[in-house]
């Protein structure tokens, strides 16, 4: 399983700093990044439909239409809240917000458990570990001059809630269809709402953003269908536990690349979360 963290750890990070240089740039609103970022994530994936296209006709049942599209809504809602939030403040002052997102995940997978048998783990020995995890995430990344809750932070937090949202929900349809599949039908989905709702203009697009907007959108194909096939092989909660350890590897490149200082609350953090970890996977 430890690819899944190492991947993990590598798109969130690289999609989220390409996402904050973008936003930032002189006439990019929200509405059109998001509109010009699931073009590219659309793009990336076109070609590999070819390989790992399944649709199963249980799909087109109206109650797994409704789940779809409560998955898209969930979708627009959390990027518009989370694009809003990293446009208008510091990544660094809204990531314990953004932190909150495997707890709420691991929260709603719990509630979800007494209604659908079968496809979310109600376990103890990975329960509590993921939620004594999530905990030491959070509180490792919260500092004084965090705890400002202005609109932004807020923004974050909402943002937060809806992509869990968005996941749990996404695990009462995944089976019916690949990872790539449902990624690419979910992402055609808030494309088109997004655009036809918000009608952006998406004139002067250089190349280079084109090409940005290439690779952000490779990078989230592979965040997320390296999480739908966890979702699918190793259960929800055990899947966001171990993408808990990212932050582990990205404190070590730090280290070793950037020779950036890690400090205490960190080395504690990683320490409990790699101990949460060891035990739901070998105790």
């Amino acid at each position: 399983m430890i690819y899944f963290p190492i991947l993990g750890a590598l798109a969130l990070a690289g999609g989220t700093i390409f996402e904050r240089q973008i936003l930032k740039r002189k006439g990019m609103d929200i509405k059109k990044y998001q509109t010009i970022e699931f073009l590219g994530i659309c793009i990336i994936l076109l070609p590999l439909l070819y390989f790992f296209w399944k649709f199963n006709s249980q799909a087109l049942e109206l109650k797994n239409i409704l789940i779809f599209i409560a998955v898209i809504a969930a979708s627009i809602i959390a990027n518009l809240f989370t694009f809003y939030s990293m446009k208008g403040e510091k990544i660094n002052n809204i990531e314990p917000a953004k932190m909150l997102e495997p707890l709420f995940t691991i929260l709603l997978a719990v509630i979800f458990s007494f209604f659908f048998q079968g496809l979310y783990e109600r376990n103890t020995q990975v329960l509590i570990p993921a939620i004594i995890a999530g905990l030491a995430l959070i509180l490792s990344h919260v500092k004084k001059e965090h705890l400002n809750f202005n609109k932004y932070f807020l923004a974050a937090i909402v943002g937060s809630f809806f992509f869990a949202l968005e996941l749990i929900i996404s695990r009462l349809i995944l089976d019916l269809y690949s990872p790539i599949t449902f990624y690419f039908l979910r992402c055609l989905g808030v494309l088109l709402i997004s655009y036809i709702i918000f009608r952006p203009k998406l004139t002067n697009i250089d190349n280079k953003l084109k090409l940005h907007m290439l690779l952000i959108g490779a990078i989230w194909v592979v965040y997320r269908v390296v999480i739908y096939y966890g979702y699918i092989k190793i259960g929800v909660i055990s899947t966001t536990l171990t993408f808990m350890l990212a932050p582990i590897f990205i404190y070590t490149l730090a280290k070793i690349i950037l020779k950036e200082k890690i400090n205490t609350r960190n080395i504690i953090a990683s320490v409990i979360i790699l101990a949460c970890v060891l035990y739901a996977n070998f105790v």
